[in-house]
């Protein structure tokens, strides 16, 4: 996961600072860095399970939103690590999503 990050210039930390502040405001304090960090890993074991960093840097990558959550709601309900409502984590995905958009990732 950190290789493709690399690639694409992204920082971990100015994406948590950047999805803390992305969260709605009922939402924002709630999280620690390392829960956010968390949902960060799930999504993009999700894109490594979809092989979405397999092609070209030409090619085009559409995410499928609908796959991505459901992928990031199973996996945070099987791993436990703190119950998190399907709203909080589309939230914090939305955030990230958002992040990636500002590096122009996947245009």
């Amino acid at each position: 996961m950190s290789e493709e990050k690399q690639v694409f210039d992204y920082d971990e930390d100015e994406a948590v600072v950047f999805i803390q502040n992305h969260l709605p405001e009922e939402m924002k304090n709630k999280f620690s860095d390392d829960e956010i960090n968390y949902v960060i890993d799930l999504i993009y074991d999700f894109y490594e399970s979809e092989g979405l960093f397999d092609g070209d840097d030409d090619d085009d990558i559409e995410i499928d939103l609908e796959k991505l959550m459901e992928f990031v709601v199973k996996s945070a309900r099987k791993d436990n690590i703190r119950d998190f409502s399907d709203n909080e984590l589309e939230s914090i995905v939305a955030g990230e999503l958002a992040y990636c958009d500002t590096l122009d990732i996947f245009e």
